[in-house]
């Protein structure tokens, strides 16, 4: 990913917080015969040590994890977007673009196919997400049916290598320009508007 340096986000803590809050990313990777693949996940973000780890599973007939099994690979979290229109500069010689964040994690992956680890996986995983539901799902009420589905699926864990944080929230331009827009986005309801209004009045702050 492109991140010229006034975009660049380098704090590990807040992009695994990020990470944890937004955990629906999508896994590439290049299979045996070159071809890019691509699945949308969950992903539980899991820290043991100094290692972080992202924990998933697909659907066994999912042809994408027999050609990543011990191969690197690339999940992209898509955070909040939104469209600038370069009429909100109220300034000459100005252009639209679009600000937004974005983390890319590469990792090395691990199959797991073996029924009890992808039972602990997949109860970890209701767990994780499940938190703050008023009645949260509990394996013990449907665990019959959960032990036949087990067979139909397969675990990854990847064990992250690098992360790359980029955090486009118009930078690159001056107070006043960024006070336009952050006073124009507040006003829209297309995309993540508002989401990236706040985000820029962080960016301000900091």
């Amino acid at each position: 990913m492109y991140v010229p340096k006034e975009f660049q986000e380098k704090d590990l803590q807040q992009l695994i917080a990020e990470m944890k809050k937004n955990g629906f990313g999508i896994l590439l990777s290049n299979n045996n015969e070159a071809k890019i693949e691509a699945t949308h996940l969950p992903f539980i973000i899991h820290e043991e040590g100094e290692k972080l780890f992202l924990i998933t599973h697909l659907a066994k007939p999912n042809p994408q994890w027999k050609s990543i099994n011990g191969k690197e690979c690339l999940i992209i979290f898509q955070g909040p977007h939104a469209y600038i229109s370069a009429t909100w500069y109220e300034e000459k010689n100005t252009v639209s673009t679009w600000n937004y964040t974005a983390i890319h994690a590469y990792g090395n992956v691990e199959a797991i196919t073996d029924k009890d680890e992808m039972r602990q996986i997949v109860l970890m995983t209701t767990d994780y997400f499940e938190k703050g539901q008023a009645k949260p799902w509990k394996y013990e009420d449907h665990q019959e049916y959960v032990e036949k589905l087990l067979s139909g699926i397969v675990c990854l864990k990847i064990e992250v290598t690098e992360l790359i944080g980029k955090k486009k929230l118009s930078q690159n331009h001056t107070m006043e320009r960024r006070e336009r827009v952050i006073a124009a986005l507040q006003n829209e309801e297309k995309y993540s508007s508002k989401e990236i209004a706040e985000l820029m009045k962080g960016k301000e702050q900091k």
